[in-house]
């Protein structure tokens, strides 16, 4: 029963992805004659139309900019940020973190507005830098609540050790702190990606130039522009998602495995 139901909730969540990625190899009549059969024949058309467009590869290229600078962004930041709150006694030390803890109950829909102000003031509008910066911000706080319990978890004496070897804080930071955390770095690191890669409602605000455009702008553009050719819509917005899922998949393991170290430690 249990795996009936298992089953069954996959199916919700596979079903709908399945079904863009299959209608994006069907024609308009096809799917408006059998809108959840299945192509008869395969139109690959759809996909070759999508690939050939300069415009596709400009936002895909975007949005792995936005997500690779993100990704870089967070875990540099997280790491050296956890790591003082995990290894260090200072004044203000527990405030400090339930700051990082407070701002999970914080999201980015909330402060758009003043977020927007702020980048205007800055003059990053339409610029991707514009979009990176909040998104490592908005990041932190799950990234150093992932993080810390891994750092705090190291045990002291393997830090005494080392400096009785003659290794500095920074020596011991990059030599064996950095190495251990790698499961949790993988972790976030791959939550950030994603996050960023699907992030729709920051760059709708910050960039309103179309060869700007990150990926989830680029679908809403394609659509409105081919509000007719659904088969096409649905090819494009296939092709937007799947490295994302891919990414994901790959490192499925190292997210579960990350977030029970988290857990444990």
């Amino acid at each position: 029963m249990t795996y009936v139901i298992a089953f069954f909730f996959v199916g919700l969540c596979i079903g709908p992805v399945l079904y863009i990625i299959l209608g994006g190899f069907r024609s308009n009549s096809q799917i408006i004659t059998s809108p959840s059969g299945f192509p008869d024949p395969w139109e690959v058309g759809n996909y070759l139309s999508v690939l050939q467009s300069s415009i596709f590869w400009r936002q895909m290229g975007n949005s792995a900019i936005s997500a690779v600078a993100t990704t870089a962004g967070v875990v540099v930041l997280g790491v050296m940020a956890s790591y003082v709150l995990a290894r260090y006694q200072f004044r203000g030390r527990t405030a400090m973190y339930s700051l990082f803890a407070a701002g999970l109950m914080f999201p980015m829909t909330v402060a758009i507005t003043p977020l927007y102000i702020l980048v205007r003031d800055l003059g990053l509008t339409n610029s991707l830098a514009g979009v990176i910066i909040p998104q490592i911000a908005f990041a932190l706080p799950v990234t150093i609540i992932i993080l810390v319990p891994f750092l705090r978890a190291i045990p002291k004496e393997l830090e005494e050790a080392a400096a009785i070897d003659g290794a500095g804080r920074l020596g011991f930071f990059f030599r064996m702190v950095v190495p251990l955390s790698v499961p949790g770095v993988i972790t976030v690191g791959i939550l950030a990606f994603v996050a960023s890669w699907n992030s729709y409602m920051l760059p709708l605000f910050i960039l309103n130039n179309e060869a700007q455009y990150t990926l989830p702008l680029g679908v809403q553009a394609f659509a409105a522009q081919y509000s007719v050719d659904t088969a096409r819509v649905l090819a494009f917005t296939s092709l937007s998602m799947i490295p994302a899922l891919i990414f994901f998949s790959l490192f499925e393991r190292r997210i579960v495995g990350g977030l029970t170290g988290a857990v444990k430690g």
